[in-house]
């Protein structure tokens, strides 16, 4: 048996292998180890090996799917090992093979899953020139392919696909950013060549070359989506004809978000990695699942494309009338996760509930039709048309499967009565042997006339008709002895064994043709799969779109308008998730930036709201781009092609980067990427340094955002900022106002024009519960600082008026020489004094 497991273990080195064993799954050696750690279960010994106990560890295999779960989640691949052979009939082992291998990536169960995220599949070739991304959602089908430059571009779109598992190249570079990442497999590189994919691919979609997927000029996208295709069916072993297509993504369809900017705007992850206060948790009512993947697939890739975004923002407004969303939202309730129904049953690996789920799902699309008929939108139309209905399916199911079927095949009892003859008779038979026998032995005994007659049954000798020995005699001649005993013998009849050949393989063979009804079943569907696809392709955006206009409905959002030009203007907007959380009303602020205002410089104290106006902005124009209605009164906007956001960080341990090199890092991608159509948002830019460093660097910042002409909103606690607008056209102040009453500090969270009049960092210090006599000593210090500023000059100094009080870490200490030329006036000299003055220096200098 060990031979066996060493011979199977040897092709799967780096998964833990599941060793089925009678009623367990047994895990021996490092795979022992690792999994008693990692699941806390007992680690044993058994055998030895090289004369050292073998270690294992095992769990029932019908609590499997627990452990599984768990092992996935924590990144690791799991390889399944079934017994194939019969044990009955085997001479040594019993024959065992590899039916599946789980890695957190191609996971399809359901168990396994979040049902409201993508479970993606993801590869990655290339270099810092150009890098190749595909991903693949086993579970769908969806499959896309982009290409793309850079590491922050790389990082970004890395954050906005959160990728379950991704595979790269074995002679990737290391100390990449790629390697701290969870759960990534390295590959031969021959995955990754352009010319097998293409053949792969052409493959699995029946087509000749890919142009009619606009890839067939990708080089390392090609070889990124073939290595995906390459590992998908190695996991799975088996086709996978829900795979259909290849979707191209392009950079320039879509309002790109860095990685960092992605974090702070909290779209769908907050920042301590959980879903409650998010842009997605506060729009998230969808009624199916599907519906709930596809908005957040929506919000993490807001689009550029003005036909689809209008066609949307149709759909919504028709929904709004006559509150439509109130009828379709009840009837797409009824209807289950088919996106993820239709994968398993392509993959064969669906269960009797998925069925029940599709049978109900199928069942109740005559009713959301019939809602969907008012709504005479083009696209709402459209998507009906794709919905369709399926009487044949939805019957055929109804009739094949029971209300509420097991969760497994593995024990029967799916397939309806009276759906199929045969297995309704082998059914008949082993559930009802108990009162044949009866009715045989009171027919036999009427018709032989002994007295002593008994029909039984034994797991030796099987079924038989026993008589006394003394009435054995009489027995009829169709009785065929078959033993005997000291006071009776035993019988057969034709009947009997007619009845024992069927009664005693019944149940093996009822459960045969059970399991052959429903791989029917699966065959049946799957002649429709790509028509069901579409089904539920459509099912999720009628979904999100209803969702979207009861949200409008609910949370008062109204409709943007996008126009030509340049221009961003908000009328009392909102922000989405704080408005959601607060208790009290939510102030409202205008924003208004056009050619001639290009930059708010935003002033005020801290907690006056400074980064909720900004990340509000952020967040109206994203929704915007997902063709949403959003939190303002109107909303007139031209589109963007970038959302920056540089609002607070952290330390980066892991990379070695301090707080605020990571600060840094991040307005360089800003100012490297920013073009006149992007919309930044740049909080306390340079305070991780000194004063004067940190002006400098805020200063310059913001005075090359200016000339770059992005919508900026640039929030500061460097007063002398402000001035930027008599240097700089197209930049305006701002400030959020607060008051004082009993020396505490009020928010009023209200954006007014012009430059805050103070800071009031002492009195939120005291919000903040700094101890008073520390608040009382800071005050004595603010004082004296302020003093000593007015005596030096009247007015604040620039920073180019201000003599440095540190070094600068690269730069050299000015020459003497140099100094003194600095100093030195030659109108005032004369010839005599300035030919003194040359030979003092070459003295001085020799």
């Amino acid at each position: 048996m060990m031979q066996q497991y060493f011979g199977i273990k040897q092709h799967h080195p780096h998964e833990l292998l599941f060793y089925r064993m009678g009623d367990f799954y047994e895990l021996f050696f490092d795979d022992a180890k690792k999994a008693a750690r990692l699941l806390d279960i007992t680690l044993t010994a058994r055998g030895q090996s090289g004369g050292q106990p073998i270690p294992m560890a095992g769990i029932p295999y019908h609590a499997a799917e627990g452990y599984l779960a768990r092992l996935v989640k924590l990144g690791e691949s799991v390889v399944i090992c079934e017994q194939i052979g019969d044990p009955a009939t085997s001479k040594g082992p019993v024959e065992r093979q590899v039916v599946r291998i789980l890695t957190p990536g191609t996971v399809s169960d359901e168990a396994l899953l979040d049902e409201r995220r993508d479970n993606l599949l993801a590869a990655l070739v290339g270099s810092e020139r150009g890098f190749g991304l595909a991903t693949l959602d086993i579970n769908s089908g969806r499959f896309c392919v982009m290409e793309l430059q850079g590491w922050e571009t790389l990082l970004g779109e890395l954050e906005r696909l959160a990728p379950a598992e991704l595979l790269i190249p074995d002679d990737w570079e290391t100390n990449t950013p790629i390697e701290r990442r969870r759960a990534v497999r390295r590959r031969a590189p021959w995955e990754f060549d352009r010319d097998s994919a293409f053949k792969s691919l052409t493959q699995q979609f029946g087509t000749k070359d890919l142009v009619g997927f606009g890839c067939n000029d990708l080089t390392l996208g090609l070889g990124a989506a073939g290595a995906l295709m390459c590992y998908a069916k190695e996991t799975q072993r088996i086709a996978l004809p829900h795979i259909r297509s290849l979707i191209l993504e392009r950079f320039e369809d879509s309002v790109i978000i860095d990685s960092a900017s992605r974090r702070n705007l909290e779209i769908d992850s907050n920042l301590s990695g959980g879903r409650d206060n998010t842009l997605l948790d506060v729009l998230d009512h969808t009624a199916t699942a599907m519906g709930s993947r596809l908005l957040a697939r929506w919000l993490n890739r807001p689009l550029r494309d003005a036909k689809v975004l209008q066609a949307r923002q149709d759909s919504i407004t028709t929904l709004l009338q006559q509150h439509y969303h109130e009828e379709l939202q009840p009837a797409l309730k009824g209807i289950g996760d088919i996106e993820r129904i239709l994968a398993r049953i392509a993959l064969r690996s669906a269960r009797p509930r998925d069925l029940a789920r599709l049978r109900d799902s199928l069942a109740a699309l005559p009713a959301l039709q019939q809602a969907l008929e008012p709504l005479e939108t083009a696209h709402l139309q459209h998507l009906a048309g794709e919905v369709g209905v399926y009487p044949e399916l939805a019957e055929l199911l109804q009739r094949a499967v029971i209300e509420n079927p097991p969760a497994v095949l593995r024990d029967g009892g799916v397939i309806k009565p009276g759906y199929d003859a045969d297995l309704d008779e082998l059914q008949n038979i082993s559930e009802n042997a108990g009162q044949y026998l009866i009715d045989l032995e009171t027919r036999e005994r009427e018709r032989t006339g002994l007295s002593t007659l008994k029909v039984g049954y034994n797991r030796v000798h099987g079924y038989f008709i026993e008589l006394s020995r003394g009435q054995s005699a009489q027995a009829p001649a169709d009785y065929v002895r078959r033993q005997t005993l000291k006071g009776a013998e035993r019988f057969i009849t034709p009947e009997l064994k007619t009845f024992e050949d069927k009664a005693l393989s019944a149940r093996s063979r009822a459960l045969a043709r059970e399991k052959q009804l429903y791989e029917d079943l699966l065959d049946r569907l799957n002649e429709d799969l790509a028509r069901l696809q579409d089904t539920a392709a459509g099912l999720a955006e009628l979904d999100v779109l209803a969702t979207l206009s009861e949200r409008a409905s609910t949370l008062d959002y109204q409709r943007p308008t996008f126009i030509q030009g340049s221009q961003l203007c908000i009328e009392q907007g909102r922000h989405p998730v704080v408005e959601h959380v607060l208790d009290g009303p939510f102030v409202a602020n205008d924003l208004h930036l056009d050619p001639d205002t290009r930059m708010l410089i935003i002033t005020g104290p801290n907690m006056g709201g400074k980064s909720t106006y900004m990340r509000q902005t952020a967040l109206i124009v994203l929704l915007a781009h997902i063709g949403s209605f959003v939190p303002a009164r109107t909303v007139e906007m031209s589109m963007v092609d970038r959302i920056f956001t540089r609002i607070g960080s952290s330390d980066d341990l892991a990379g070695g980067r301090s707080t605020f090199m990571v600060e840094m890092s991040e307005t360089a991608n800003i100012l490297h990427n920013a073009t006149d159509a992007s919309l930044v948002l740049m909080d306390e830019v340079g305070r991780g340094t000194s004063t004067f460093d940190g002006l400098s660097l805020a200063w310059s910042a913001a005075e090359y955002l200016a000339r770059v002409r992005a919508f900026t909103l640039f929030a500061t606690h460097y007063f002398e900022l402000t001035g930027l607008v008599d240097t700089d056209p197209g930049v305006a102040n701002v400030h959020l106002n607060a008051t004082e009453h009993n020396e505490r500090i009020v928010f009023l969270h209200s954006v007014l024009p012009g430059p805050a009049s103070q800071s009031y960092g002492l009195q939120v210090a005291q919000l903040a519960g700094v101890p008073r006599q520390v608040i009382d000593r800071a005050r004595e210090h603010l004082a004296a600082l302020e003093q000593q500023s007015l005596s030096q000059q009247g007015k604040p100094e620039t920073p180019t008026q201000k003599k440095p009080l540190q070094n600068d870490l690269f730069a050299m200490a000015p020459h003497p020489l140099v100094e003194q030329l600095h100093q030195l006036k030659p109108d005032e000299l004369t010839p005599k004094q300035a030919l003194e003055l040359l030979y003092e220096w070459k003295a001085e200098h020799k």
